[in-house]
């Protein structure tokens, strides 16, 4: 198992619990991102500069998530095609994106991108709170231990 991280616009504080977890659980962690990221030296940890463009980073992760990954997104198309290639998606504020639910998460996406592109004005997610940092480190510590012989 890896773990891959969508980095680009992944919370700093999210990318230290991954560091941490990658030391602690010596699980190989790659962050995906477009632009240049520092990582602590690790032989289990990497940074994947990909080239600048639209959906670049989810498409590599995409391409090399193998079956029982984790992949770590708020990306729902790309936390989609994660769960079709039978990996597993979590989301930065903790939520699990699954085969019951990553439909619905689609559906209202694109609902409100149609909604944003006729103009009308949406507010974006809620602030990355400490509760959002809480939820993602049980749930990820959850996972880790279910996965680790």
């Amino acid at each position: 198992m890896k773990i891959w991280v969508d980095a680009d616009a992944c919370p700093g504080v999210i990318k230290e619990i991954l560091f941490r977890a990658a030391e602690r659980a010596k699980i190989e962690t790659t962050l995906v991102a477009n632009q240049l990221l520092r990582v602590p030296p690790s032989p289990y940890i990497r940074a994947l500069q990909v080239p600048a463009g639209f959906d670049v980073a989810d498409n590599r992760i995409a391409a090399e998530v193998q079956p029982g990954d984790l992949v770590i997104t708020a990306d729902i198309p790309l936390a989609a095609q994660v769960i079709e290639r039978d990996g597993f998606a979590l989301n930065p504020r903790g939520e699990f994106y699954t085969r019951d639910n990553i439909r619905e998460r689609l559906t209202m996406r694109n609902f409100m991108e149609e909604l944003r592109g006729s103009g009308v004005d949406i507010s974006g997610p809620s602030s990355f709170s400490q509760s959002d940092r809480q939820a993602f480190a049980a749930q990820l510590d959850r996972f880790l231990s279910r996965r680790i012989v």
